[in-house]
């Protein structure tokens, strides 16, 4: 397996785009469940991941995105999936995570679903 690129756009109002592309496993989780600790830190609460690109993610990469979710919320944020591909989807689907993460087609569908 390949590794994970991650990509960071903060360019919208207090809203952050993460694009991820390869494969979030067990050899990948931490860089993510870093970024995700980094943001926290400087007050980054509405995340929006684009998960178009993601070719797999594992059970520790889900948790990682489960624990992150939990921070988010707790500090008035949330974190919104975009075209997860159809080897994300039916992982998240098999582990019940869609239901608790608000899903977009388009970063500007997601970016309204976490300002409003």
């Amino acid at each position: 397996m390949s590794g994970l690129n991650i990509n960071v756009d903060s360019s919208r109002q207090d809203v952050i785009l993460i694009e991820l592309e390869g494969y979030l496993d067990a050899h990948t989780f931490e860089d993510l469940e870093t970024l995700f600790e980094d943001l926290s830190l400087q007050g980054q609460h509405r995340l929006m991941v684009d998960l178009n690109r993601l070719k797999y993610v594992s059970s520790a990469g889900a948790g990682v995105f489960i624990g992150a979710l939990g921070v988010c919320q707790e500090n008035d944020g949330n974190i919104a999936l975009i075209r997860p591909s159809a080897e994300v989807k039916e992982i998240f689907d098999l582990l019940g995570v869609f239901h608790i993460f608000p899903i977009a087609s388009t970063p500007e569908e997601a970016f309204l679903a976490l300002v409003n």
